[in-house]
């Protein structure tokens, strides 16, 4: 479990969360649930209603679809933005790779952030638009393997 102190400190070096005022970041990092999961533990899965969003304290979490890896996350990294977003189910499944902790925030807890400080969704797009990229070399590099 962070303290206090640790959670706010680390919250700020999230990367969609980067360049908020700090009186913000103090509210942001006080409403968000700390949890813990268990080591090949499925935190969601592909078909699932999605309402939060995860940011990684500790551990590496696998993002997939059946057997293709998509991509894995660890410390300071966030994922689960797009179902929050489109409100259509998880399209794929998040298995943890070791024992995590990670931060939740809600799709209600996001929406009340943008509404308060508009850049958190500009940060969030910036990322997704870099997943997507990444995601699209792969496709490419695939292709060009068979």
């Amino acid at each position: 479990m962070l303290t206090s102190v640790d959670r706010l400190l680390f919250v700020r070096r999230v990367p969609i969360f980067q360049e908020l005022r700090d009186d913000f970041i103090v509210r942001l990092a006080s409403v968000m649930d700390e949890l813990t999961f268990p080591n090949n533990h499925a935190m969601f899965r592909q078909g699932e209603e999605g309402r939060s969003l995860y940011v990684v304290i500790s551990g590496r979490i696998k993002i997939h679809v059946a057997d293709r890896q998509l991509a894995v996350f660890s410390k300071g990294e966030s994922f689960g933005e797009m179902a929050i977003f489109d409100t259509q189910p998880r399209s794929a499944t998040a298995t943890t790779l070791e024992p995590c902790e990670c931060l939740e925030l809600t799709q209600e807890q996001l929406y009340d952030a943008i509404e308060e400080t508009p850049e958190i969704s500009l940060n969030i797009i910036r990322t997704l638009s870099r997943r997507i990229r990444n995601l699209n070399q792969l496709i490419n590099e695939f292709g060009t393997n068979e």
